[in-house]
């Protein structure tokens, strides 16, 4: 009743973030109480928890929010928007740069929605609409998501499931194969998007290209490292742009689209409007600085370890429901890493480019040339996160009711009890996308359901690492539609309020995506097995 309700107001009655993901706390409160006999304590432990579990989100929402209030008083996506199209006069080319594989780059090193969070507003800088801004980043880095954040999903997996390292082996080669169906729809729907079937037709070659740098790079990095099976070959395809774009298909204007249902009326590659007082070098910095930092802090061991010390957690008692559901206690519940976690990169970047472009006066001469009264970077910063924060706190929240209650575990178990093994199979996925939609992550997916589909798989004789491997891409296709990321994506692009119109361009792809990866997961089973 949560998940349905929740996407029955945000889609269908068009609700906000905010008025859908706090009715949802009631509503799954609500079934908690009367439905699982979940008593008033274990309640407010899990909404304690919930409110904790969306620090780490905030944490990259709140400096995103601060970089984009920066950038965009000071002038600095007009200069991107000059620069980008200095780079290449085909649009379509554009798009795909930014909305896919540089996305792809920065989940590779960084997670918790900064892919979103610092290429949506590119795209709304460049032209493209809003909505479509956010729904094209959501949809280009899932493929990056279970081994991405230098494999953060891949880890989490093996920390809670009892496998042999054979089933562990087979388990991440079966995930790459499956994720590979993300990499191909992904780009082939972000180019539909785009310009629909003129798109396709200018764009399919370029498709195919990336896609075979990301997901076959994926499989084949898989067998040496794991935890580099989504950073490596994203980077590979960012290197691969610069020969891409000197081809004459993609160096020139594409005539042939006309229709752009993805970009706003006056978007064009001219220079037209205010002149920015920088230019794109310094637009370009604060994206440079962030991926130097990010990766220098994800790939220098010492200092790696150096940040990782510093911890935050909160102790929590074992509560229990009626129903005979039990939740340890713990004495640091999901401790925080404050300076390890993505938001610091984002933060110290926003300082430091903050500090230099105030020095530079960029901050007043933008004001003057575009004769627009700016709000203030502070204000601006308020204004824009308070909206965003309320719904991450309530999805979050709902999200361990359901958890602790016990209501996610009988979702799945139900999927299981009416599927006989080849429907489970196709199923399997399934219960991956539940679970990165009610908790808007695909590693928290992987730590709730993981250790039960491999019990499912079992009991009904199926191969244990094709279901865990078509669990681990279930839960990174969930983050399509994590509610999380879209009310992320609509705070950083100024539409708060239009998560709904967000949800009904990723819900298609996120469809069509569970039907292939469970086609592919039975035709694994049949293989396998």
């Amino acid at each position: 009743m949560p998940i349905v309700i929740l996407i029955v107001l945000m889609v269908g009655l068009g609700w906000t973030a905010q008025q859908a993901g706090s009715t949802g706390i009631f509503i799954a409160a609500g079934v908690a109480a009367f439905a699982f006999e979940t008593p008033a304590r274990t309640l407010a432990v899990a909404s304690a928890k919930g409110i904790w579990d969306a620090i780490p989100i905030l944490y990259v929402i709140w400096p995103a929010l601060l970089l984009y209030q920066i950038m965009n008083q000071s002038g600095g996506y007009d200069a991107l928007r000059r620069g980008i199209a200095r780079m290449s006069r085909n649009e379509l080319f554009i798009i795909v740069a930014l909305g896919w594989v540089f996305t792809s780059f920065l989940q590779g090193i960084d997670g918790f929605g900064t892919p979103i969070a610092v290429v949506a507003p590119l795209l709304v800088a460049f032209g493209m609409k809003p909505i479509y801004a956010v729904a094209i980043p959501i949809i280009a880095h899932i493929w990056a998501k279970f081994y991405g954040t230098l494999g953060v999903g891949w880890l989490a997996t093996l920390q809670v499931v009892d496998i042999d390292a054979a089933t562990a082996f087979s388990t991440g080669v079966q995930a790459a194969l499956l994720i590979v169906i993300q990499a191909v729809l992904g780009g082939f729907t972000i180019v539909w998007l785009y310009g629909r079937w003129p798109a396709i037709r200018a764009g399919w070659p370029l498709v195919l290209i990336i896609s075979a740098i990301q997901g076959i790079g994926q499989i084949i990095t898989v067998w040496i490292d794991p935890v580099l099976a989504a950073f490596l070959p994203a980077t590979v395809a960012l290197l691969a742009l610069y020969p891409l774009s000197r081809w004459s298909r993609y160096s020139q204007p594409a005539a042939d689209i006309v229709d752009r249902p993805a970009m706003r009326e006056d978007a064009h590659l001219d220079e037209s409007g205010a002149e920015p007082p920088m230019g794109t070098f310094a637009a370009l910095a604060p994206y440079g600085l962030l991926t130097v930092l990010a990766t220098g802090t994800s790939l220098i061991e010492p200092l790696r370890q150096m940040l990782e010390g510093p911890a935050v957690g909160w102790a929590f008692p074992a509560v229990a429901t009626g129903l005979g559901v039990t939740t340890a206690a713990t004495e640091q519940y999901s401790a925080l890493r404050f300076l390890s976690h993505p938001g610091a990169t984002i933060l110290l970047t926003a300082l430091i480019i903050w500090l230099v472009f105030a020095s530079k006066g960029y901050f007043a001469q933008w004001a003057r040339r575009s004769g627009k009264a700016q709000p203030g970077i502070v204000w601006g910063l308020v204004a824009s996160a308070v909206p965003a924060s309320v719904p991450i706190l309530a999805f979050l929240t709902m999200a361990s009711i359901m958890k602790h209650s016990g209501q996610n575990t009988m979702l799945a178990l139900g999927i299981a009890e009416v599927a006989p093994a080849y429907v489970f199979a196709f199923l399997a996925n399934g219960i991956g996308i539940l679970g990165a939609f009610i908790t808007s992550s695909s590693t928290s997916s992987q730590v709730l359901f993981s250790e039960l589909q491999v019990t499912l798989a079992r009991a009904k004789g199926l191969p244990e690492a094709t279901i865990l491997a078509a669990q681990s891409a279930g839960g990174a296709i969930g983050n399509a539609i994590a509610p999380a990321n879209v009310v992320m994506g609509a705070s950083t692009t100024g539409i708060n309020g239009q998560e709904g119109a967000i949800l009904r361009k990723t819900i298609p792809w996120t469809v069509m995506a569970f039907v292939a990866t469970g086609i592919a997961t039975v035709a694994l089973v049949l293989v396998t097995q």
